[in-house]
């Protein structure tokens, strides 16, 4: 994973980030979490994600197909989450950074 910077969050903010990729809860630590880069950083990539598996269950047979990447992408991003990796996705970071609530 080449997009790939390590950080020193803390286990707190490492399990935040991780649980930002679980669809409802990325907005709401998005909006809690304000002071921590870090988990702002996936709690984004996970809007976009949750955002982006929303519209495709409305897809029929192709929708289904990249929801299954989607949730590739989930535990990817958990998983670097919780290593205190900033692993930026293809395409979804670049939407990503432009959320400014």
């Amino acid at each position: 994973m080449t997009n790939s910077i390590t950080t020193k969050a803390g286990q707190d903010e490492k399990l935040l980030a991780a649980l930002s990729y679980l669809w409802i809860l990325s907005i709401v630590i998005f909006l809690i979490k304000r002071d921590s880069a870090f988990v702002q950083f996936h709690a984004k990539q996970g809007l976009v994600l949750w955002i982006a598996s929303i519209i495709f269950w409305f897809i029929p047979v192709l929708g289904w197909f990249l929801n299954l990447i989607i949730l590739v992408l989930v535990i990817i991003g958990f998983v670097q989450a919780l290593n205190g990796s900033e692993w930026k996705m293809p395409v979804i970071a670049d939407l990503a950074s432009k959320i400014k609530l």
